[in-house]
């Protein structure tokens, strides 16, 4: 954000092993749908509660009928017992440090335990990735889940579900990026902050309904397929010729649905990011062990759930006394 005197008051600077960032920085949390990316809702502001603090102001908008899919950053047992009490379900990965009592072994691998009072099933797997030049690399996932039913929800189909997480990173890029093109805000007070921040959003939202029902004109399309960056340019066209103004028999695909549906992606490919940053202030300027120094399409993903401790139940044999001879 601009660095006034009045956005640093309410957002204050960040600190740098070198000191502090130059911008006031504000911290953005928001909930997203999976598929569609829309946003079910956001919340932003200084952040000096942390990510947690943020996220717990968006309960509210969970309910039974939701499978939320969380970081590793927030598998504290107070905030996933508040997510637990929305009757929502939950996957999360957990921290490598985290250690967890045993209930009960399943058969797939998983086993049952309890993390702040909630019953949850962890699932612990070997994540292999490879890519097109031959490069493998990986490492261990544990995740737990209050889908306690090991045969409704295998391990290894959860483990890549888990995987579509990402999808909510594609929303910060959209926000970020695309429609702000990595711009700082102009606003040098804390009410114009919020009146843009509330703008981007809307403005993202807008489009992501655009997209949306354009998708659904065409049943059995991904989602994942439909260009975000097409609506955007498009929807500029349509600003720019003052097209559209008014149009009460147009349909709900409309202009910019029609040019995301002539212009879909094919069908998502993985790949791995080599994700360094040269910043000497940036977590990722040292590169990952194992993993490659450029960008490479993955060509195969496997996840092998750990079933070392598993032990299957045996049936007691009665004693017999043969009383009729040897």
């Amino acid at each position: 954000m601009p660095d006034t005197a009045k956005n640093r008051a309410w957002l204050g600077k960040q600190n740098a092993s070198n000191g502090e960032t130059g911008y006031p920085a504000l911290s953005l949390m928001a909930l997203v749908e999976t598929g569609t990316r829309a946003l079910v809702g956001a919340v932003f502001g200084p952040g000096a509660d942390g990510e947690t603090g943020q996220a717990r102001e968006l309960l509210p908008l969970l309910d039974e009928s939701m499978l939320v899919l969380i970081d590793r950053g927030f598998d504290g047992g107070g905030f996933l017992a508040a997510v637990a009490a929305t009757k929502a379900q939950f996957l999360v990965r957990l921290t490598s440090t985290r250690r967890l009592p045993v209930l009960r072994h399943l058969p797939d691998g998983s086993f049952l335990s309890v993390i702040g009072g909630v019953q949850v099933r962890i699932i612990t797997a070997a994540v292999t990735v490879t890519c097109h030049d031959g490069t493998t690399y990986g490492g261990t996932y544990r995740l737990a889940t209050t889908l306690l039913n090991h045969r409704a929800y295998p391990a290894d189909a959860l483990m890549t579900l888990y995987h579509e997480r990402w999808e909510h990173e594609i929303a910060y890029l959209a926000l970020r990026h695309t429609l702000l093109q990595g711009r700082v805000l102009r606003s040098g007070d804390p009410a114009g902050l919020e009146q843009e921040m509330w703008a981007l959003l809307a403005l993202y939202q807008a489009l992501r309904i655009a997209v949306t029902d354009a998708i659904q004109s065409a049943p059995g399309t991904d989602p994942d397929r439909a260009g975000y960056h097409i609506a955007v340019q498009t929807a500029q066209d349509l600003l720019t010729t003052a097209q559209n103004i008014t149009d009460p028999g147009g349909d709900l695909t409309g202009d910019i649905g029609r040019a995301i549906l002539a212009n879909l992606h094919g069908p998502r490919r993985p790949r791995v990011c080599a994700r360094k940053v040269k910043s000497p202030l940036s977590r990722w300027n040292k590169h990952p062990d194992g993993k490659p120094r450029a960008n490479y399409r993955i060509t195969g993903i496997t996840a092998h759930v750990d079933t070392s401790h598993y032990q299957p139940a045996t049936r007691r044999q009665k004693p017999v006394t043969n009383a009729g001879g040897p």
